[in-house]
Protein backbone atom coordinates (compact mmCIF):
# COMPACT_ATOMS: atom_id res chain seq x y z
CA UNK A 1 0.00 0.00 0.00
CA UNK A 2 1.02 3.63 -1.34
CA UNK A 3 1.98 6.10 1.46
CA UNK A 4 -0.73 9.16 1.55
CA UNK A 5 0.21 12.48 0.86
CA UNK A 6 0.19 15.15 3.35
CA UNK A 7 0.51 18.58 1.88
CA UNK A 8 3.09 20.99 3.49
CA UNK A 9 1.32 24.68 3.35
CA UNK A 10 4.00 27.44 4.54
CA UNK A 11 3.51 30.24 5.96
CA UNK A 12 6.40 31.54 7.04
CA UNK A 13 6.28 34.43 5.29
CA UNK A 14 2.55 35.76 6.25
CA UNK A 15 2.06 34.29 10.18
CA UNK A 16 5.90 33.71 10.39
CA UNK A 17 6.47 37.34 9.55
CA UNK A 18 3.91 38.37 12.06
CA UNK A 19 6.83 38.27 14.83
CA UNK A 20 8.05 41.41 15.99
CA UNK A 21 11.25 42.34 14.51
CA UNK A 22 11.19 40.07 11.87
CA UNK A 23 10.23 41.99 8.96
CA UNK A 24 11.54 41.19 5.57
CA UNK A 25 11.44 43.31 2.18
CA UNK A 26 10.31 42.26 -0.56
CA UNK A 27 13.65 40.83 -2.03
CA UNK A 28 14.29 38.84 1.02
CA UNK A 29 10.90 37.16 0.90
CA UNK A 30 11.50 36.39 -2.53
CA UNK A 31 14.54 34.66 -1.68
CA UNK A 32 13.03 32.64 1.06
CA UNK A 33 10.05 31.49 -1.28
CA UNK A 34 12.58 30.20 -3.49
CA UNK A 35 14.35 28.22 -0.60
CA UNK A 36 10.48 27.02 -0.07
CA UNK A 37 9.93 25.94 -3.67
CA UNK A 38 13.56 24.08 -3.75
CA UNK A 39 12.75 22.49 0.21
CA UNK A 40 9.47 21.21 -1.62
CA UNK A 41 6.58 22.61 -0.11
CA UNK A 42 3.32 22.46 -2.04
CA UNK A 43 1.78 26.25 -1.29
CA UNK A 44 3.56 29.32 -0.12
CA UNK A 45 1.35 31.63 2.08
CA UNK A 46 3.20 34.66 0.57
CA UNK A 47 1.27 37.04 2.62
CA UNK A 48 -2.21 39.53 3.62
CA UNK A 49 -2.02 41.57 0.72
CA UNK A 50 -4.70 44.40 1.75
CA UNK A 51 -2.71 44.96 4.63
CA UNK A 52 -0.07 47.12 3.01
CA UNK A 53 1.01 48.03 -0.35
CA UNK A 54 4.70 46.18 0.81
CA UNK A 55 2.23 42.99 1.16
CA UNK A 56 0.85 43.25 -1.99
CA UNK A 57 4.07 43.84 -3.88
CA UNK A 58 5.26 40.75 -2.03
CA UNK A 59 2.26 38.62 -2.95
CA UNK A 60 2.93 40.07 -6.86
CA UNK A 61 6.39 39.17 -7.02
CA UNK A 62 6.61 36.28 -5.05
CA UNK A 63 3.79 34.61 -7.83
CA UNK A 64 6.35 36.04 -10.69
CA UNK A 65 9.22 34.42 -9.06
CA UNK A 66 8.06 30.91 -7.77
CA UNK A 67 6.48 28.70 -10.67
CA UNK A 68 5.52 25.03 -8.74
CA UNK A 69 4.13 25.88 -5.57
CA UNK A 70 0.60 27.07 -5.42
CA UNK A 71 0.71 30.78 -4.45
CA UNK A 72 -1.72 31.52 -1.42
CA UNK A 73 -3.04 34.92 -0.44
CA UNK A 74 -4.44 35.66 3.46
CA UNK A 75 -8.08 37.65 3.16
CA UNK A 76 -10.35 38.40 5.66
CA UNK A 77 -14.03 37.21 4.76
CA UNK A 78 -14.44 41.21 3.35
CA UNK A 79 -14.83 41.66 -0.43
CA UNK A 80 -12.24 44.33 -0.91
CA UNK A 81 -9.94 41.79 0.36
CA UNK A 82 -10.75 39.11 -1.77
CA UNK A 83 -10.32 42.09 -4.96
CA UNK A 84 -7.09 43.05 -3.96
CA UNK A 85 -5.35 39.17 -3.10
CA UNK A 86 -7.37 38.43 -6.24
CA UNK A 87 -5.40 42.06 -8.33
CA UNK A 88 -1.94 40.08 -6.16
CA UNK A 89 -2.10 36.58 -7.42
CA UNK A 90 -2.91 37.45 -11.47
CA UNK A 91 0.75 36.45 -12.21
CA UNK A 92 0.63 33.09 -9.76
CA UNK A 93 1.21 29.76 -11.82
CA UNK A 94 -1.60 28.47 -9.25
CA UNK A 95 -2.81 30.84 -7.41
CA UNK A 96 -5.33 30.19 -4.17
CA UNK A 97 -7.02 32.39 -1.79
CA UNK A 98 -7.39 32.03 1.64
CA UNK A 99 -10.92 33.77 3.49
CA UNK A 100 -12.33 32.89 6.16
CA UNK A 101 -13.72 34.12 9.87
CA UNK A 102 -14.35 33.69 13.32
CA UNK A 103 -16.42 30.73 14.53
CA UNK A 104 -15.60 30.19 18.31
CA UNK A 105 -18.21 31.48 20.80
CA UNK A 106 -15.27 34.26 21.98
CA UNK A 107 -15.01 35.19 17.88
CA UNK A 108 -18.38 35.23 17.40
CA UNK A 109 -19.76 37.00 20.59
CA UNK A 110 -17.28 39.03 21.60
CA UNK A 111 -14.89 40.40 18.39
CA UNK A 112 -17.52 39.95 15.76
CA UNK A 113 -20.29 40.44 18.17
CA UNK A 114 -22.25 38.85 15.64
CA UNK A 115 -24.82 35.66 15.04
CA UNK A 116 -23.89 32.04 14.21
CA UNK A 117 -26.50 32.22 11.11
CA UNK A 118 -24.48 35.32 10.22
CA UNK A 119 -20.99 33.88 10.07
CA UNK A 120 -22.14 31.19 8.04
CA UNK A 121 -24.36 33.86 5.79
CA UNK A 122 -20.17 35.99 5.80
CA UNK A 123 -18.65 32.55 5.46
CA UNK A 124 -20.48 31.33 2.35
CA UNK A 125 -20.72 35.03 0.18
CA UNK A 126 -16.75 34.88 1.20
CA UNK A 127 -16.18 31.72 -0.52
CA UNK A 128 -18.49 31.75 -3.32
CA UNK A 129 -16.90 35.66 -4.16
CA UNK A 130 -13.51 34.14 -3.97
CA UNK A 131 -14.33 31.55 -6.44
CA UNK A 132 -15.00 34.98 -9.14
CA UNK A 133 -11.07 35.23 -8.93
CA UNK A 134 -9.58 31.96 -8.65
CA UNK A 135 -10.79 28.07 -8.82
CA UNK A 136 -8.70 26.94 -5.29
CA UNK A 137 -10.07 28.58 -2.16
CA UNK A 138 -9.04 27.74 1.55
CA UNK A 139 -11.53 28.70 4.40
CA UNK A 140 -10.22 28.97 7.86
CA UNK A 141 -12.81 28.92 10.55
CA UNK A 142 -10.37 31.17 13.22
CA UNK A 143 -10.44 29.83 16.27
CA UNK A 144 -11.96 26.19 15.58
CA UNK A 145 -9.97 24.59 18.36
CA UNK A 146 -12.21 26.35 21.15
CA UNK A 147 -15.47 26.35 18.29
CA UNK A 148 -18.61 23.98 18.63
CA UNK A 149 -17.44 21.14 17.24
CA UNK A 150 -21.48 21.33 15.64
CA UNK A 151 -21.52 24.54 14.10
CA UNK A 152 -17.97 23.55 13.36
CA UNK A 153 -19.45 21.07 11.37
CA UNK A 154 -22.00 23.48 9.92
CA UNK A 155 -19.93 25.92 8.78
CA UNK A 156 -17.83 23.46 6.81
CA UNK A 157 -20.59 22.32 5.07
CA UNK A 158 -21.65 25.39 3.75
CA UNK A 159 -18.64 26.77 2.44
CA UNK A 160 -17.80 23.70 0.99
CA UNK A 161 -21.26 23.83 -0.69
CA UNK A 162 -20.12 27.42 -1.80
CA UNK A 163 -16.71 25.79 -3.95
CA UNK A 164 -14.39 25.47 -0.86
CA UNK A 165 -11.29 23.17 -1.56
CA UNK A 166 -9.62 23.28 1.45
CA UNK A 167 -10.71 24.08 4.71
CA UNK A 168 -8.65 25.18 7.77
CA UNK A 169 -9.21 24.59 11.20
CA UNK A 170 -6.58 26.39 13.19
CA UNK A 171 -5.84 25.97 16.68
CA UNK A 172 -5.66 29.61 17.01
CA UNK A 173 -4.69 29.84 20.20
CA UNK A 174 -2.87 26.59 20.93
CA UNK A 175 -5.32 25.56 23.73
CA UNK A 176 -6.02 22.28 22.50
CA UNK A 177 -4.49 19.15 23.85
CA UNK A 178 -3.97 16.24 20.44
CA UNK A 179 -6.66 13.94 21.72
CA UNK A 180 -8.95 16.97 21.30
CA UNK A 181 -7.66 18.37 18.41
CA UNK A 182 -7.72 14.88 17.10
CA UNK A 183 -11.20 14.07 17.57
CA UNK A 184 -12.48 17.15 16.52
CA UNK A 185 -10.59 16.16 13.12
CA UNK A 186 -12.50 12.89 12.88
CA UNK A 187 -15.67 14.47 14.12
CA UNK A 188 -15.34 16.53 10.69
CA UNK A 189 -15.09 13.56 8.70
CA UNK A 190 -17.73 12.04 10.10
CA UNK A 191 -20.40 14.34 10.26
CA UNK A 192 -20.11 16.76 7.61
CA UNK A 193 -21.86 15.20 4.45
CA UNK A 194 -19.35 16.42 1.50
CA UNK A 195 -16.41 16.44 3.91
CA UNK A 196 -14.83 14.17 0.40
CA UNK A 197 -15.44 17.20 -1.52
CA UNK A 198 -12.46 19.32 -0.02
CA UNK A 199 -9.15 18.60 2.17
CA UNK A 200 -8.88 18.85 5.68
CA UNK A 201 -6.25 21.34 7.28
CA UNK A 202 -4.71 21.83 10.48
CA UNK A 203 -3.24 25.22 11.31
CA UNK A 204 -1.96 25.02 14.73
CA UNK A 205 -0.12 27.21 17.68
CA UNK A 206 2.55 26.56 20.17
CA UNK A 207 1.30 28.67 23.23
CA UNK A 208 1.27 25.42 25.38
CA UNK A 209 3.90 23.64 23.22
CA UNK A 210 1.79 20.80 21.42
CA UNK A 211 1.61 22.37 17.90
CA UNK A 212 3.56 19.59 16.31
CA UNK A 213 1.26 16.89 18.52
CA UNK A 214 -1.81 18.72 18.05
CA UNK A 215 -1.20 18.60 14.02
CA UNK A 216 0.48 14.84 14.19
CA UNK A 217 -2.77 13.43 15.96
CA UNK A 218 -4.83 16.03 13.18
CA UNK A 219 -3.23 14.31 9.94
CA UNK A 220 -4.13 10.75 12.14
CA UNK A 221 -7.49 11.38 12.27
CA UNK A 222 -8.23 12.75 8.80
CA UNK A 223 -6.18 16.23 7.77
CA UNK A 224 -4.12 16.20 4.86
CA UNK A 225 -2.82 19.71 4.81
CA UNK A 226 -0.26 20.62 7.42
CA UNK A 227 0.62 24.56 7.96
CA UNK A 228 3.48 25.26 8.63
CA UNK A 229 6.76 27.78 9.48
CA UNK A 230 10.52 26.98 9.11
CA UNK A 231 12.00 26.91 12.85
CA UNK A 232 8.47 27.27 14.03
CA UNK A 233 8.68 30.90 13.84
CA UNK A 234 5.17 32.92 14.46
CA UNK A 235 3.27 35.03 16.27
CA UNK A 236 3.35 34.60 20.42
CA UNK A 237 4.76 31.45 20.81
CA UNK A 238 5.22 30.72 17.24
CA UNK A 239 3.61 27.74 14.73
CA UNK A 240 3.57 24.26 13.76
CA UNK A 241 7.26 23.67 13.43
CA UNK A 242 7.74 22.24 8.92
CA UNK A 243 10.87 20.26 10.18
CA UNK A 244 9.45 18.47 12.66
CA UNK A 245 6.13 17.13 11.34
CA UNK A 246 8.00 16.19 8.20
CA UNK A 247 10.35 14.58 10.39
CA UNK A 248 8.15 12.74 12.31
CA UNK A 249 6.11 11.41 9.57
CA UNK A 250 9.57 9.97 8.11
CA UNK A 251 10.63 8.73 11.78
CA UNK A 252 7.29 6.90 12.03
CA UNK A 253 6.86 5.08 8.68
CA UNK A 254 4.17 3.12 10.12
CA UNK A 255 1.56 5.98 9.96
CA UNK A 256 2.14 5.03 5.42
CA UNK A 257 2.38 9.14 4.99
CA UNK A 258 4.45 10.98 3.13
CA UNK A 259 5.55 14.29 1.67
CA UNK A 260 7.49 16.35 -1.04
CA UNK A 261 9.90 17.70 1.49
CA UNK A 262 13.51 17.05 0.38
CA UNK A 263 14.77 16.84 4.00
CA UNK A 264 18.43 17.19 3.16
CA UNK A 265 17.50 20.53 2.79
CA UNK A 266 16.06 21.54 6.07
CA UNK A 267 19.06 22.46 7.88
CA UNK A 268 20.38 25.38 4.95
CA UNK A 269 16.53 26.50 4.85
CA UNK A 270 16.05 26.64 8.41
CA UNK A 271 19.63 28.78 8.96
CA UNK A 272 18.70 31.35 5.90
CA UNK A 273 15.10 31.84 7.53
CA UNK A 274 17.00 32.43 10.85
CA UNK A 275 19.38 35.09 9.42
CA UNK A 276 17.28 36.83 6.85
CA UNK A 277 14.92 36.97 10.28
CA UNK A 278 17.21 37.97 12.72
CA UNK A 279 15.68 34.76 15.07
CA UNK A 280 18.08 32.27 16.20
CA UNK A 281 17.12 29.24 16.83
CA UNK A 282 17.45 27.74 20.42
CA UNK A 283 19.91 25.71 20.89
CA UNK A 284 17.57 22.35 22.02
CA UNK A 285 15.11 22.99 19.36
CA UNK A 286 13.96 19.63 17.74
CA UNK A 287 15.83 18.85 14.41
CA UNK A 288 17.44 22.63 13.70
CA UNK A 289 18.94 23.45 17.11
CA UNK A 290 22.92 23.07 17.29
CA UNK A 291 22.18 20.60 20.00
CA UNK A 292 19.92 18.41 18.16
CA UNK A 293 22.49 15.90 17.91
CA UNK A 294 25.29 17.02 20.00
CA UNK A 295 26.05 14.33 22.56
CA UNK A 296 28.16 15.24 25.77
CA UNK A 297 27.47 12.63 28.41
CA UNK A 298 29.59 9.80 28.48
CA UNK A 299 26.96 7.12 28.62
CA UNK A 300 25.18 8.39 25.36
CA UNK A 301 28.99 9.22 23.39
CA UNK A 302 29.82 5.71 24.08
CA UNK A 303 26.65 4.45 22.86
CA UNK A 304 26.07 6.94 19.51
CA UNK A 305 30.42 5.60 18.69
CA UNK A 306 29.24 2.46 18.61
CA UNK A 307 25.84 2.55 16.99
CA UNK A 308 24.21 5.94 15.95
CA UNK A 309 20.87 4.22 16.38
CA UNK A 310 21.61 4.01 20.55
CA UNK A 311 20.29 7.58 20.90
CA UNK A 312 19.59 8.63 17.82
CA UNK A 313 16.27 8.29 15.83
CA UNK A 314 17.26 10.71 12.89
CA UNK A 315 20.11 10.56 10.50
CA UNK A 316 21.63 13.80 10.92
CA UNK A 317 22.52 13.72 7.19
CA UNK A 318 18.81 13.08 6.55
CA UNK A 319 18.42 16.87 7.51
CA UNK A 320 21.32 18.07 5.92
CA UNK A 321 23.43 18.05 9.21
CA UNK A 322 27.08 16.17 8.11
CA UNK A 323 27.35 14.18 11.21
CA UNK A 324 26.62 14.01 14.87
CA UNK A 325 29.06 15.84 17.22
CA UNK A 326 30.64 14.25 20.07
CA UNK A 327 31.12 17.29 22.75
CA UNK A 328 33.92 16.92 25.04
CA UNK A 329 33.37 17.75 28.50
CA UNK A 330 33.67 16.74 32.13
CA UNK A 331 31.33 14.54 31.79
CA UNK A 332 32.72 12.31 29.16
CA UNK A 333 34.75 9.36 28.92
CA UNK A 334 37.63 7.81 27.80
CA UNK A 335 35.72 6.25 24.50
CA UNK A 336 34.69 10.01 23.36
CA UNK A 337 38.21 11.32 24.24
CA UNK A 338 39.57 8.32 22.27
CA UNK A 339 37.32 9.17 19.06
CA UNK A 340 38.01 12.84 18.97
CA UNK A 341 41.87 12.37 19.00
CA UNK A 342 41.49 9.77 16.15
CA UNK A 343 39.36 12.67 13.89
CA UNK A 344 42.11 14.75 14.68
CA UNK A 345 44.43 12.02 13.22
CA UNK A 346 45.74 10.90 16.47
CA UNK A 347 45.93 7.24 17.82
CA UNK A 348 47.03 6.73 21.43
CA UNK A 349 49.38 3.97 22.08
CA UNK A 350 51.03 1.88 24.54
CA UNK A 351 48.64 3.33 27.64
CA UNK A 352 48.79 6.39 26.62
CA UNK A 353 45.14 7.18 26.27
CA UNK A 354 44.99 7.58 30.74
CA UNK A 355 47.42 10.13 30.54
CA UNK A 356 45.75 12.09 28.18
CA UNK A 357 42.58 11.30 30.20
CA UNK A 358 43.95 12.76 33.57
CA UNK A 359 44.78 15.87 31.74
CA UNK A 360 41.89 16.58 29.90
CA UNK A 361 39.54 16.11 33.10
CA UNK A 362 41.50 18.33 34.77
CA UNK A 363 40.88 20.89 31.70
CA UNK A 364 37.60 20.11 31.72
CA UNK A 365 36.58 20.61 35.13
CA UNK A 366 38.07 24.67 34.22
CA UNK A 367 36.14 24.88 30.83
CA UNK A 368 33.00 24.14 29.86
CA UNK A 369 34.19 22.52 26.39
CA UNK A 370 36.79 21.12 25.01
CA UNK A 371 37.81 22.02 21.60
CA UNK A 372 40.21 20.28 19.37
CA UNK A 373 42.78 22.63 19.69
CA UNK A 374 42.74 21.99 23.39
CA UNK A 375 43.28 18.57 22.37
CA UNK A 376 46.09 18.73 20.67
CA UNK A 377 47.99 20.58 23.81
CA UNK A 378 46.93 18.15 25.75
CA UNK A 379 48.49 15.39 23.67
CA UNK A 380 51.42 17.80 23.16
CA UNK A 381 51.54 17.90 27.24
CA UNK A 382 51.39 14.25 27.43
CA UNK A 383 54.65 14.01 25.53
CA UNK A 384 56.20 16.20 27.69
CA UNK A 385 55.57 13.84 30.69
CA UNK A 386 58.12 11.69 29.44
CA UNK A 387 61.11 14.40 29.48
CA UNK A 388 63.31 14.74 32.17
CA UNK A 389 62.08 18.05 32.98
CA UNK A 390 58.76 18.60 34.59
CA UNK A 391 57.54 21.38 36.40
CA UNK A 392 56.17 19.82 39.76
CA UNK A 393 54.96 22.68 42.02
CA UNK A 394 54.31 26.46 41.08
CA UNK A 395 53.70 29.17 43.80
CA UNK A 396 54.04 33.11 43.31
CA UNK A 397 53.95 35.64 45.67
CA UNK A 398 52.30 39.38 44.91
CA UNK A 399 51.64 42.21 47.27
CA UNK A 400 52.89 45.80 47.60
CA UNK A 401 56.81 45.08 47.96
CA UNK A 402 57.84 46.14 44.35
CA UNK A 403 59.36 42.47 43.34
CA UNK A 404 57.40 39.48 42.98
CA UNK A 405 58.30 35.86 44.73
CA UNK A 406 58.22 32.73 43.31
CA UNK A 407 58.87 29.81 44.20
CA UNK A 408 58.84 26.33 41.68
CA UNK A 409 59.40 22.74 42.00
CA UNK A 410 60.54 20.80 39.24
CA UNK A 411 61.12 17.24 38.38
CA UNK A 412 64.36 16.49 37.52
CA UNK A 413 64.76 13.27 36.32
CA UNK A 414 62.39 11.57 39.12
CA UNK A 415 64.39 14.24 41.77
CA UNK A 416 62.34 16.94 43.14
CA UNK A 417 64.52 20.19 43.15
CA UNK A 418 63.05 23.40 45.00
CA UNK A 419 64.23 27.03 44.21
CA UNK A 420 62.35 30.88 45.45
CA UNK A 421 63.15 33.91 43.62
CA UNK A 422 62.32 37.38 42.90
CA UNK A 423 61.73 39.01 40.09
CA UNK A 424 59.93 42.04 38.11
CA UNK A 425 56.68 40.30 38.41
CA UNK A 426 55.32 36.98 38.14
CA UNK A 427 56.43 35.40 35.02
CA UNK A 428 59.87 37.23 35.68
CA UNK A 429 60.43 35.39 39.11
CA UNK A 430 59.32 32.10 38.30
CA UNK A 431 61.65 32.42 35.36
CA UNK A 432 64.41 33.34 37.75
CA UNK A 433 63.36 30.98 39.76
CA UNK A 434 63.80 28.15 37.19
CA UNK A 435 66.89 29.10 36.22
CA UNK A 436 68.51 28.59 39.94
CA UNK A 437 67.39 24.93 39.50
CA UNK A 438 68.95 24.16 36.36
CA UNK A 439 72.49 26.25 36.67
CA UNK A 440 72.41 27.56 33.27
CA UNK A 441 72.93 30.84 32.01
CA UNK A 442 69.89 31.79 29.74
CA UNK A 443 68.39 34.96 28.11
CA UNK A 444 64.78 35.20 27.00
CA UNK A 445 64.76 36.17 23.39
CA UNK A 446 60.94 35.87 22.69
CA UNK A 447 57.79 36.16 24.66
CA UNK A 448 54.26 35.41 23.24
CA UNK A 449 51.43 35.08 24.71
CA UNK A 450 47.80 33.97 22.42
CA UNK A 451 44.55 33.46 22.86
CA UNK A 452 43.29 30.12 21.23
CA UNK A 453 39.58 29.72 22.28
CA UNK A 454 36.83 32.44 23.49
CA UNK A 455 35.31 33.09 26.82
CA UNK A 456 35.88 33.73 30.33
CA UNK A 457 37.92 30.19 30.14
CA UNK A 458 40.09 30.91 27.51
CA UNK A 459 43.22 28.51 26.90
CA UNK A 460 46.31 30.73 26.56
CA UNK A 461 49.11 29.28 24.43
CA UNK A 462 52.38 30.82 25.03
CA UNK A 463 55.56 30.51 22.68
CA UNK A 464 58.98 31.83 24.40
CA UNK A 465 62.60 31.64 22.30
CA UNK A 466 65.59 31.02 24.76
CA UNK A 467 68.93 31.89 23.64
CA UNK A 468 71.86 29.32 25.97
CA UNK A 469 75.24 29.61 24.41
CA UNK A 470 74.02 31.17 21.16
CA UNK A 471 71.59 28.82 20.21
CA UNK A 472 68.38 29.51 19.72
CA UNK A 473 65.27 27.15 21.80
CA UNK A 474 61.90 26.96 21.25
CA UNK A 475 58.95 26.14 23.47
CA UNK A 476 55.19 26.10 24.22
CA UNK A 477 52.33 25.45 26.47
CA UNK A 478 48.76 26.03 26.90
CA UNK A 479 46.69 26.20 29.49
CA UNK A 480 43.75 28.14 31.10
CA UNK A 481 46.31 29.74 33.91
CA UNK A 482 48.47 31.89 31.76
CA UNK A 483 51.37 32.25 34.44
CA UNK A 484 51.41 28.07 34.26
CA UNK A 485 51.14 28.02 30.51
CA UNK A 486 54.25 30.68 30.82
CA UNK A 487 56.55 28.36 32.76
CA UNK A 488 55.82 25.42 31.10
CA UNK A 489 56.69 26.79 27.90
CA UNK A 490 60.12 27.78 29.84
CA UNK A 491 60.69 24.92 30.78
CA UNK A 492 59.97 22.88 27.14
CA UNK A 493 62.82 25.20 25.40
CA UNK A 494 65.28 24.43 28.46
CA UNK A 495 64.14 20.23 28.33
CA UNK A 496 65.34 20.74 24.18
CA UNK A 497 69.02 22.10 24.93
CA UNK A 498 71.56 19.62 25.13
Amino acid sequence: MSAEKIYIFDTTLRDGEQVPGCQLNTIEKIEVAKALEELGVDIIEAGFPISSPGDFNSVVEISKAVTRPTICALTRAVKKDIEVAGEALKFAKRGRIHTGIGTSYYHIHHKLKTTEDEIIRRAIEAVKYARNFVDDVEFYAEDAGRSDNVFLAKVTEAVIKAGATVINIPDTTGYCLPQMFGDKIKYLIDNVPNMDKAILATHCHNDLGMATANSISGVINGARQVEVTINGIGERAGNTSLEEVVMTLNSHKDLNFTTSIETKKIMKTSRMVSSLMNMPVQANKAIVGKNAFAHSSGIHQDGVIKNRENYEIIDPKDVGVSESEIILTARSGRAALKHRLELIGYEPINGELDGIYERFLELADSKKQINDSDLELLIDRNRKDSRSLKLDYLHISTGTAPETMATVRLDVDGELQSATASGNGPVDAAFNAIKQVVKRKLHLEEFLIQAITRGSDDIGKVHVQVNSNDTIYSGFSGNTNILTASVEAFIDAISKIK
